[in-house]
């Protein structure tokens, strides 16, 4: 990962490059900011330039031996800690899993906790940095520097550690040892001990802008570009929910063509057909229900903002736009409100384990009556 690969933060990157020319490297450094914003990209990047032996003006030179061995991850002064789950009995540490957390990071730039355990086939267990890596992060720290000037270690996700874990890694941070640089990079640095907080350099990485995010999924994925600034506008300034939205297509063409049935049965009436959509519906499972009503209600939305005519507020795809260009009618500010909040319910309930097939009919006389408004 070079600085160059990172999508946008251009302010971050001319903070940390500035950091190394000056020679001040703060000893701990803490990157917050939301999920798949580039705060783990940046450490690493930012991890390879202060290691890189001929560093260019805004990037590692990609030719060193340092930077070569940044390629596999195998710098012998780099060292990482990232939430693991026990294999088998014994006390486990992230070096159990060194290999494949290497393999995972050089496949996936931009990934989240959810993709990791997935990865490493974690199935329902909880993902924690045990207490027993206090003494491999002491035991790494004290090891002399083999190839750089500076050792670096990159702790993936603090939150995660275990509570004696973390009052280690305070000490460290307030005795730190001679040319360590600690990057510690965190979702949720509310869960982190108020200590570390304070004693950290806070580095706030804000989300990515929806055109640098629709842009970089042309130039990566060669979708279209309307359908990125869709994709783009849902993501939340992520670009890994940005990618999970593009591999959930297949799933979105489902949703989209259950919509659609729902509205056009609704509309005409016909409660036998509407039965038999709720009972393929009920099929689903709860979690596919619940993602069809929020697409339901993004959908909703959507059509309601059409009917202003302001393209450059409206976010669907081709086939989307191409339905709502129908339906958008029917959609005014006399139903818009009481169609979402049934929606929403329906969410809710079904939640809450209500029973779907109960819900989702209830739902379909609901939407009849609401689109003769």
């Amino acid at each position: 990962m070079f600085f160059r690969d990172v999508i946008g933060q251009d302010e971050v990157k001319r903070q940390l490059i500035q950091s190394v020319k000056s020679g001040r490297i703060a000893h701990a450094q803490l990157f917050t900011g939301g999920e798949g914003v580039g705060k783990f990209p940046l450490a690493l990047a930012y991890a390879r330039y202060i290691q890189c032996t001929n560093r260019q003006e805004n990037d590692a030179c990609g030719e060193c031996l340092s930077c070569k061995k940044y390629n596999t991850l195998l710098h012998p002064d780099l060292h990482f800690v990232y939430p693991i789950v026990k294999k088998g009995s014994k006390e486990t540490v992230c070096d159990d899993y060194i290999a494949q957390w290497r393999e995972f990071v050089n496949e996936n730039s931009y990934f989240n906790l959810d993709q990791w355990l997935a990865y490493i086939g974690a199935g329902n267990a909880q993902a924690t940095i045990y207490a027993k890596e206090s003494d491999e992060i002491i035991r790494k720290l004290n090891l002399k520097t083999y190839e750089s000037d500076y050792k670096v270690m990159i702790i993936w996700l603090p939150e995660r550690m275990n509570e004696t874990c973390a009052n280690k890694l305070l000490k460290v941070i307030e005795e730190p040892y001679e040319n360590t640089v600690l990057l510690l990079v965190s979702d949720e640095p509310d869960k982190i001990l108020n200590t570390i907080l304070s004693r950290s350099q806070q580095i706030q990485v804000r989300s990515i802008p929806h055109e640098i995010i629709a842009r970089e999924l042309v130039r990566q994925y060669g979708i279209d570009e309307q359908d990125a600034v869709a994709v783009a506008h849902t993501s939340g300034g992520s670009f890994v929910k940005a990618v999970e939205a593009i591999r959930l297509s297949e799933e979105n063409s489902l949703f989209f063509d259950l919509f659609v049935r729902l509205m056009r049965l609704a509309y005409s009436r016909k409660i036998k057909a509407l039965k038999e959509w709720t009972e393929e519906v009920a099929e689903l499972g709860r979690e596919r229900q619940k993602k069809l009503l929020a697409y339901s209600q993004r959908m909703l939305r959507e059509n309601f903002i059409y009917n202003l005519a302001i393209p450059q507020i409206n976010y669907l795809n081709r086939q989307e736009a191409a339905f709502s260009s129908r339906f958008a009618p029917f959609i005014t500010e006399r139903n818009i409100y009481p169609l979402m909040e049934e929606f929403g319910r329906a969410e809710a309930d079904i939640a809450q384990n209500a029973n779907s097939k109960i819900v989702f009919f209830d739902l379909c006389i609901k939407v009849i009556m609401l689109l003769k408004k």
